[in-house]
């Protein structure tokens, strides 16, 4: 959740019957290499990035306060175009997903969530949404609906975010979707050369299924 790759008070029982849906037809999908299936929850509707979308994420995402805890985003319109046109390569080389973070009823990207592969069935996955859409319950309807993609279209067997310690924000949103803490990466991040603390975060299949079902995970470890 730290970073946009370039070279950066929904629980889960509450999703809805449409969320459902939407990861069921995730899964008939021919080649999401090709095209993403566009996921759809009660607040947000994540689908594919275009060139468009370049402005509005440089308006979001390049505010002060969004960055103060992930590595920076590209600092012009161009340069988003350039990461939206690397997105694309990627992803059709299969190892890189992402998706336009959207609200329902308006088609205007506020943030973007990112799904990396790391190595055989796990991947690391990191969301940057705009300051006017914290609290909203948009950060953990995205992360939710790609974590079902994950396990099911993209056959992942393990979700890992990577989280500063001092983005308290983030650390919540995550224990609320019920990710669990497994430790913590001394000195892993560099932001305007200050090194960071990071906390690692991971979701297994399991862990998804028996939080649909509303059973208890495994517990956090400290």
């Amino acid at each position: 959740m730290e970073s946009m790759t370039y070279r950066p008070e929904l629980r889960v029982q509450s999703l809805s019957m449409a969320t459902h849906t939407t990861l069921a037809a995730a899964q008939q999908t021919a080649d999401w290499r090709d095209q993403l299936p566009t996921l759809t929850g009660k607040r947000v509707v994540l689908r594919e990035l275009r060139l468009t979308d370049a402005a509005s994420l440089f308006t979001y995402l390049t505010a002060e306060e969004v960055t103060r805890h992930v590595s920076a985003p590209p600092s012009t319109v161009e340069g988003f175009e350039r990461f939206i046109g690397w997105v694309r390569r990627e992803q059709a080389a299969g190892r890189f997903v992402c998706y336009a973070v959207t609200l329902v009823g308006s088609d205007t990207a506020v943030g973007v969530i990112q799904v990396r592969m790391t190595c055989a069935e796990t991947a690391e996955c990191g969301v940057i949404i705009g300051e006017p859409f914290w609290g909203t319950g948009a950060f953990e309807e995205a992360a939710m609906l790609v974590a079902g993609l994950s396990f099911t279209t993209l056959r992942l067997r393990r979700l890992e975010a990577r989280v500063s310690m001092q983005n308290e924000r983030c650390l919540k949103a995550l224990h609320r979707i019920g990710a669990v803490q497994e430790g913590v990466l001394r000195k892993s991040l560099t932001l305007r050369g200050e090194q960071h603390d990071q906390a690692l975060f991971s979701m297994l299949h399991e862990d998804f299924v028996a939080l649909l079902a509303g059973k208890k995970v495994t517990p956090i470890v400290h």
